[in-house]
């Protein structure tokens, strides 16, 4: 049995500022819709919607990140500032090749670490998790070779 994971997905309020912040961690924008009708709402169980989603991939084409901006029916719930030790899905973790410089071209975007600093797990990785657009949590992590 083969399985992918073919994407991730992510409800913001400000899809423009949320893709130029994946876009200046180093993601790509693979396109750009809307999704609506009958099919759609299917799907999700929300009757009608109307949706706007980037798709934006990793530089290496294996993974996605699909950014939603739902215009209809409105949000219900919002978890951005839920504590890492909060139920249900954490966090999108990248693997970066300088986490300090992905730092500093995230911070200039509003990006917040969520404790004081990036700690080392072993002589494998350096990681932290920080907070993006919209209070969005995430991981970076870079590989010590």
């Amino acid at each position: 049995m083969t399985v992918r994971m073919n994407n991730v997905g992510i409800v913001v309020e400000d899809l423009t500022a949320a893709i130029e912040f994946f876009r200046v961690l180093g993601l790509e924008l693979e396109g750009q819709g809307a999704v609506e009708g009958e099919w759609a709402g299917r799907v999700t169980g929300l009757g009608t919607q109307r949706v706007e989603i980037a798709m934006m991939r990793t530089p290496d084409g294996h993974s996605r990140l699909e950014l939603s901006r739902f215009l209809e029916p409105a949000v219900i719930a919002d978890h951005r500032t839920a504590p890492v030790n909060a139920l249900g899905y954490l966090r999108v973790m990248f693997e970066v090749d300088d986490i300090d410089a992905t730092l500093t071209r995230l911070r200039a975007h509003g990006a917040e670490l969520v404790s004081d600093e990036v700690v080392r797990y072993e002589d494998v990785y350096r990681l932290c998790y920080l907070r993006g657009p919209e209070g969005i949590l995430l991981g970076l992590a870079e590989a010590l070779h």
